[in-house]
Parts: structure tokens; sequence; C-alpha cells
């Protein structure tokens, strides 16, 4: 059924995650947290002789070797505005950008159909293909589902070459909600103040001290509009104001001695205790969590390993407690081990062949496991590894679906055909002839296949269900016509004489 998950809690899948992604219940995650490929043009490994030793992955592209022709059908027939994106950056970046795009859109397109209604999607990458991934998920969530772009500072120490520009030491990360209603916990992201090191600023804000020695600071309870009319307007201490609060809440602050006239004629303010508030909250710029480093204690010598603390912070700022966490790109488990350690459930996807010790180790170097046993006090005690397919027990939707047409071309049996076979067995059928008006071309770059029309808006694609059409029907064709009514329609509109 559609929410419910078609695994068990702390399963991680090996091998391609597109596949598993494919085979996973809809609306049945509530999170995903992932950091996947950056589009770097280059090999990684793993330390030697680390926890991760054999780790490596290949972060290059080709259009001829990485995009399969089953991907360009899906995104070009149901998703025009996301494979715009894909078509653009082959423009203005290249191939490899393009390939690249098209491994992410599919896998993009199908977290967001995992994802619950209040869900949400942080995708990690750096400045090599953000704004190309940005304007993808723009594609796949709308524009209005972007939430944040975080900017988490790697490191303090200046890397590159200075004398040619700025040092490169920050990533990204892309904040998208499924819906309107989203999971958001702002204490996640508000860190308590240490009042042995405060910094400059919040010292300046709390300059004042009282005669126990508490730091606070004085702000305005007048109403920032004044209305002499308004319920909210009366005199305390000598001086009559449009106020915040009302005359009862008003009394029980002064009682509390909350609020002060600092001398006769000034409007009274109120005490604020640094001691007493709840922190500073963050912005959309993380520069207080250090990468991991050669020293840290979690490292296990990935090539990308992240902290556990970024990821932490972000379970926790969009999840709640038993939630579902989903990494597809899981690598060395950092967002895993985060979602144990917080209490929620989990499950990750990746194509390594030693994901499983490492997760295990990891689990057993944050004291959450003995020997391959969780000894967590919820949800049971067991972690499965498996490369089968969870069983879709869903309506069986995909993001990517089918579409219909009303003539059917019936290709030969055997695999499925790509759109540039199925055009070819066409024009070699058909001739350069438009299936709507039945003009004949003396070209056939006159003809493209059908636009047919996304499930989004009732249509179901099939391969096989294919027309070629000019481009004054395809303007024209519905989901709702049949050719008969296209050729009609054509005759009203001037493109077909009546016979």
């Amino acid at each position: 059924m559609t929410g419910i998950p078609n695994w068990q809690n702390r399963t991680l899948f090996h091998g391609d995650n597109l596949k598993f992604l494919r085979a996973m219940n809809s609306e049945s995650v509530d999170l995903i947290a992932t950091d996947p490929p950056f589009n770097k043009g280059k090999d990684f490994h793993a330390t030697p002789d680390s926890l991760a030793s054999g780790a490596k992955f290949q972060d290059r592209w080709s259009w001829e070797r990485d995009v399969h022709e089953e991907w360009l059908d899906q995104l070009q027939d149901d998703h025009p505005a996301v494979w715009a994106v894909i078509d653009w950056s082959r423009l203005t970046y290249g191939d490899d950008m393009g390939a690249f795009l098209c491994f992410m859109a599919v896998r993009i397109l199908e977290m967001k159909r995992v994802l619950k209604p209040t869900g949400s999607l942080y995708l990690h990458c750096d400045p090599t293909a953000s704004h190309y991934l940005k304007t993808l998920m723009d594609g796949v969530f709308g524009r209005k589902k972007f939430r944040n772009e975080i900017v988490w500072q790697r490191t303090i120490t200046r890397k590159g070459n200075l004398t040619k520009g700025l040092a490169k030491d920050s990533d990204v990360i892309f904040r998208f909600s499924k819906s309107e209603e989203f999971c958001w916990n702002a204490e996640a992201v508000t860190i308590p103040y240490d009042l042995n090191d405060l910094d400059e600023k919040t010292r300046q804000k709390y300059c004042h001290v009282d005669k126990n020695g508490r730091l606070y600071q004085l702000t305005a309870i007048n109403a920032p509009v004044q209305n002499i009319k308004s319920k909210l307007t009366y005199e305390v201490m000598g001086i009559t104001r449009t106020w915040r609060w009302s005359k009862e809440r008003m009394d029980e602050e002064i009682k509390k001695g909350k609020v002060v006239q600092t001398k006769p004629g000034n409007v009274p303010r109120q005490i604020r205790y640094l001691d007493e508030q709840k922190g500073k909250t963050l912005n959309n710029v993380w520069v207080d969590i250090p990468a991991v480093n050669s020293q840290a204690l979690e490292r296990v010598g990935y090539p990308t390993q992240k902290p556990i603390e970024l990821y932490s912070r972000i379970i926790k700022a969009s999840s709640n407690e038993r939630d579902i966490v989903l990494d597809p790109f899981a690598g060395c488990a950092t967002t895993l081990v985060a979602a144990e350690l917080l209490g929620r459930q989990w499950v990750g996807i990746d194509i390594w062949d030693n994901a499983e010790e490492v997760i295990l180790k990891r689990m057993e170097r944050e004291g959450l496991s003995v020997s391959g046993e969780l000894k967590t006090k919820t949800y049971g005690q067991t972690i499965h590894f498996t490369d089968q397919l969870p069983q879709r027990t869903d309506e069986m939707e995909y993001a990517v679906p089918f579409l219909r047409v009303k003539e059917r071309v019936k290709e030969p049996d055997g695999p499925r055909w790509s759109r540039k076979k199925m055009y070819d067995y066409l024009i070699e059928q058909n001739g350069c002839r438009c299936m709507g008006c039945d003009r004949l071309f003396d070209d056939p770059r006159y003809l493209e296949l059908d636009h047919n029309t996304p499930r989004s808006d009732g249509g179901i694609n099939h391969i096989s269900n294919r027309v070629l059409l000019c481009g004054p029907c395809n303007k024209l064709k519905s989901n709702t016509l049949t050719l008969s009514g296209l050729r009609n329609q054509n005759k009203k509109q001037g493109y077909m004489k009546s016979t």
C-alpha cells in the first residue's frame, strides 16, 4: 500500500540505486539525506590500510557510455522542464554534465515519489554542478518547493591558488520539500550559547550585567505601530504607548522584575537574560562543523566521507524519532549511522561491495553494536543486507509514467525500442507522412514523434504507441483527440483541405 514501507528497518540494499528506488513503495520515506557524485571529472580512492580500503568510484561521465535510451524517452516525454535543463547543460558545459544530470534526474524523480507528502530531500553537492542541480530539482519538485541552499564550510584552512582567486572550501546542500506541509524542527538549528566563549556580536548585544553577574540586554516592548484606540494602549510607569502585551501580561512581567525604566521619562523596556535564551539560530551558512580530517576518530578512509555531526543536524531538523530516513548513495553510511544514533529508522542503498563491513564497524565504533548485533533499545536488533529487490505492495506508480495515444503502431516483438529506432521504423513504414493531417513532406526532419501527454495531465506513455506528427499537429494534439478528430481540427485551422 502507498505509504507503507516494503522493506525492513535497518536495510542496506546492494546494487544500482535506481532499480531499488523504483522497487520502493510510494510515499514511504520521511527524509532523504544523500551525498551523490559531484561530476568532479576524476577518480576517488579510499585511503590505503583504512577501514574503507579498496573503496573507489569514478566521478567521470560520458553521454555515449552512461546515458540510457530509456532515460531519454522518459525525460523527453514526461518531464520537459527537466529535459530542458539537461539539454541546456550540454550546450553550456558539455556532454559530461548532460550525462551526469540524466543520471541524477531519473533518480531524483524516484526520490520525490518515495517521499511522504511531509518529507524533504537534502542533496549534497559542490559548485561543480550545484547550479545545474538546483535548476534540475526546480524542474522535478517545482521552484516553490525549494527551501534552502545551505553552504557548508568544510575547513577554515584556505586551499587553492589564492593569487588567482578565492579559496574553494565549501559545499552546497539543497533542501527541497515535497509539499507545503513539511517537517521542520527549529531547535535542531539553534546552537546553545557558551557563556565562557561568546562571540563579539553576542557580547555587544548582552552588554548589561545584573548584581548576580548575569548578562542581559534591554529590548523594546512598545508596538511598532502606535494606535491610540487600541486595547493595548495604556500607561506604564508614567508612559502611555501601544504595547506588545496585554495589561495583565505587563503587570506580571513588572512583578517578576523583567520590565525596567532606566530613568524617569524613559520608555520602559524588557530585560532579556542571555542564560534564558535557547541559543543562536543558524542561518544557511554553516561554519561550525569541520570536515573529517586525518585524525578524526570517525574517519574510515572513505574518499568523500562527511561528518556525522553534519548529517545529524539535517536529520534532527527535518525528521522526528521513529521516522524513516533514506540515503540512496549510502557510501560509508554516515547518514545511516546518524539516523541510528538519533532513534530513526533507516534504509540505505549503495553499489560498493564492502558497505556491509564498514557499516557494522562504524556502528561498533559508535557503541551501537557488538559483532554485528545492534544493542539499541528500539526497533529490533538486526541490520539486513540484501541485493534482492523489495516487492511493491502499492499501486505500482512510477515517477516516470508511460504515455498513451489513440492510434497504435505495433512494434515487432523483442526488446523495447528507443525513440530513434521507433522514428526510423515509422519513416520506413509510412514515409514522410504526418499521421495527423496526412500531409507528405520531402524531408523527414519536418516530422517528430508525438508529444505525448504526461500522466499528470491524464496520459499514459508507452514506447510502442507512437505516431509521427508535423509541428502544427503536435501543438494541436491532446490525449483526448483521436487522429480523425485531430484531422478535423486541422481542417478548421487551415492546415489540411476538406475532402
